[in-house]
């Protein structure tokens, strides 16, 4: 977890100087007028790519170990998705205007870094009280890349049409997915769970005791409270 986050922030950190230093232009930035700036954020997406591997690979071992409990659509979809997608965006766009939505996501990720590590540490359980807002940053996030990529279509600037309308449309699907998880995690309660709360004396949810459930994976937290 340690080294995820090390790298996760290395990562955030390169892409904002390779994009600062080359002049990008935040509203749109096309793929070749960069020069030396365009092959370094290609360089960096590489290894953003690499960490989707990894997150993809997760995904598998979950299947092999039959780890059921933590395999949802949301799980799979999210994954599997942003495997593929990323190997044709290295392949034919792998500069420009695609630098933002990675930007955006590995900011993300640091902070969901920091909470699975927090959260494998009992005393700091009743500091985790911000779990849902990640999945409130990973909306924001997944709005703000709408709008950045849109805004290359308004006002274009040789960015591949047909590369921006096919990203806002991916994560339109991913700001419906995630939001009906914060729906059916934080706003819905099961009717019958003040009962078995009263039975069991703990908190527990559809059956189970509840976890640090986040949207940021798709599944829930490994450690129970």
């Amino acid at each position: 977890m340690k080294s995820m986050l090390f790298w996760t922030i290395c990562l955030d950190l390169e892409l904002i100087l390779a994009t600062w230093e080359g002049g990008y232009n935040l509203q749109c930035q096309n793929l070749v007028s960069a020069g030396e700036a365009d092959i370094r954020v290609a360089k960096v997406l590489w290894w953003y790519y690499f960490s989707k591997l990894i997150e993809f690979m997760d995904t598998i071992f979950f299947v092999l170990r039959k780890k059921t409990s933590q395999i949802t659509f949301l799980h799979v979809y999210h994954h599997t998705s942003m495997f593929n997608i990323w190997w044709c965006v290295l392949n034919w766009i792998p500069c420009g205007q695609s630098f933002f939505g990675p930007t955006l996501n590995s900011f993300i990720h640091i902070l969901m870094y920091s909470y699975y590590g927090l959260s494998v540490i009992p005393s700091m359980h009743k500091y985790l009280w911000w779990k849902k807002y990640l999945t409130q940053a990973q909306l924001i996030q997944f709005v703000l890349t709408i709008s950045h990529t849109l805004s290359a279509v308004v006002i274009p600037c040789g960015f591949p049409f047909g590369c921006l309308i096919f990203q806002s449309s991916y994560m339109l699907t991913l700001v419906i997915l995630f939001l009906n998880f914060y729906v059916q995690t934080y706003r819905k309660k099961p009717l019958r769970q003040d009962t078995k709360e009263k039975l069991t004396g703990k908190e527990v949810t559809n059956g189970f005791p509840k976890v640090h459930f986040t949207a940021a994976n798709g599944v829930g937290d490994k450690k129970a409270q």
